[in-house]
């Protein structure tokens, strides 16, 4: 046998293995790098002007989440389509693998509490409005007290967590 003719099966075998390898990650689910992280994915949709919105994913992200960030101009109309009240609207909203909205200032430790263990007829949580002291929206020592709110699939709300320290906040 020739060096040029076992170079030539060499090669085939090598495109081959490429191939079939393509192949099978084809048909891979979506989400299947996923399956094997460790870290949470979150999908961040936000404005792109938003600078309290970066920090808020810095928060998360130095949290173990791991986050892609979308900058989107119909803002409003996706958290309504995500099932969020405008009355509970904030600044940004995450969407988490599983589909639960994450909407506003959430400090992540209570993301991670949802997530561990999902409330029945829960869509997510939020932290209306943008209260300061809240995970991004820190200005020196200044703190004002929020809720962290379950959003219920029928459209109410009730109090998941109540934040009343910086210290707890930013945890």
């Amino acid at each position: 046998m020739s060096a040029l003719y076992r170079n030539a099966i060499r090669f085939f075998r090598v495109i081959g293995t490429i191939f079939i390898l393509q192949i099978m990650g084809g048909m891979l689910p979506a989400h299947a790098a996923e399956l094997g992280s460790t870290e949470p994915l979150l999908t961040v949709y936000k404005d792109a002007n938003c600078g309290c919105c970066e920090k808020w994913l810095a928060h998360i992200s130095e949290r173990g989440f791991s986050v892609d960030a979308y900058n989107i101009n119909n803002l409003y109309e996706f958290k309504l389509s995500k099932g969020i009240p405008a009355s509970m609207q904030s600044c940004h909203t995450a969407v988490s693998s599983q589909g639960y909205v994450f909407e506003g200032h959430i400090p992540a430790k209570f993301i991670s509490r949802f997530l561990a263990t999902p409330p029945k007829d829960a869509i997510g949580l939020t932290v209306p409005a943008m209260p300061v002291g809240s995970p991004g929206m820190e200005y020196q020592d200044k703190f004002m007290p929020y809720q962290v709110l379950l959003l219920k699939n029928d459209g109410s709300s009730q109090v998941y967590a109540q934040v009343n320290s910086l210290e707890e906040s930013v945890q």
